[in-house]
């Protein structure tokens, strides 16, 4: 029986490496694509690869946020910018957010989010993360209306709209401490 046990065992375990082994290259090449295209969604047309010559400024929090440098001929046209807050009403909520040089938002791309179907999820949809787009954070203030903001809360997603600020706020923060913008 124990004979058994360890065949069965050792059998699963090499199909499971062989299958980890087969997927990972396809698995990395899923990812680096979402990225590429959530950078696009969120700058202007470019003719480098942002991807290779991302580098990351330090928050002033303990982390880091991925920087994605966008140009044409040579010439910064724009930065987008991977940030990422705590403070959703579930968790976690990641974005890939695109800023032109004089610090202007140019467009939001959420990439991960837990929040509530139906309520908190309504971020992605245009009639929200549209109103951020052409404003610069240092004339538009990023807090919801009832914290005496400019910016239209989700109805009954309150939580996630000030994590959305959030995580915009972190991002703009960030370079402008790194002398990008």
């Amino acid at each position: 029986m124990i004979m058994s046990l360890t065949f069965i065992a050792l059998g699963a375990s090499a199909a499971l490496g062989f299958v980890y082994e087969i997927t990972k290259r396809p698995i990395e090449l899923t990812k680096l694509n979402k990225k590429l295209e959530a950078i696009k969604a969120v700058v202007p047309s470019f003719d480098n690869n942002p991807d290779q010559e991302m580098f990351k400024l330090p928050t002033g929090e303990g982390d880091s946020l991925e920087v994605f440098p966008a140009k044409i001929n040579n010439e910064i046209i724009g930065y987008a910018v991977r940030t990422s807050t705590q403070k959703g009403f579930s968790g976690y909520i990641g974005i890939m957010v695109g800023f032109s040089p004089d610090g202007t938002i140019i467009n939001t791309n959420v990439l991960e989010q837990k929040e509530t179907p139906g309520l908190g999820t309504k971020m992605t949809e245009p009639s929200f993360k549209d109103q951020f787009n052409g404003k610069n954070p240092d004339n538009f203030k990023l807090r919801v209306k009832k914290d005496g903001g400019e910016v239209d809360a989700i109805t009954a997603a309150t939580i996630t709209s000030r994590a959305f600020c959030d995580a915009l706020e972190r991002a703009y923060n960030t370079l402008k401490k790194g002398g990008l913008i």
